[in-house]
């Protein structure tokens, strides 16, 4: 497994959907892209899916090959492999970090999530999203504590690493 994305933070979106990604997770990008030279740009792939995706989801190199792996050994013609084909496949934009350490983030995928003057990623170990800040605000964090509500008050969420064989 390799590094691991880590944090949150937002940043300024130019007319040209150009948008610096957070330094820490340019340094995990280039970890996990086997063909990036040390301070080169590094490749990833953003997976923007259907219109139910509110977000962006960026994949390393590492991340994104493993989907592959696992799509490609579903049935071929299989309902889920058909499914999650389109979505890593044809629904995802191969791109790379440029000089300056930023995204260029075409017209379309900024307009399927809203994205205008600002952008707020957020980690998701192999991965990162990217969102519009107030769509971020109203579905992530309210789903979160709804999750939250649903626990007992003196839960500690530490237990529920005990399920995924942890001490």
């Amino acid at each position: 497994m390799g590094r691991r994305f880590r944090g949150e933070s937002q940043h300024k979106v130019d007319s040209k959907g150009r948008v610096s990604i957070p330094a820490s997770f340019r340094r995990v990008l280039e970890a996990s892209d086997p063909n990036c030279a040390p301070g080169g740009n590094p490749e990833l792939v953003i997976v923007y899916g259907d219109q139910r995706r509110q977000y962006l989801e960026c994949y390393t190199m590492e991340a994104i090959e493993e989907v592959d792996a696992k799509i490609a050994a579903l049935p071929r013609g299989s309902k889920g492999r058909k499914i999650l084909e389109r979505m890593f496949n044809g629904q995802s934009l191969p791109t790379n970090v440029d000089e300056t350490g930023r995204l260029v983030l075409p017209a379309k995928l900024r307009q399927k999530i809203g994205l205008d003057g600002e952008a707020f990623f957020i980690a998701s170990g192999d991965t990162f999203q990217i969102w519009k800040p107030e769509t971020y605000e109203e579905v992530e964090m309210a789903e979160a504590e709804k999750m939250l509500e649903e626990l007992p008050e003196d839960f500690d969420p530490l237990e529920f690493l005990d399920g995924a064989g942890g001490a």
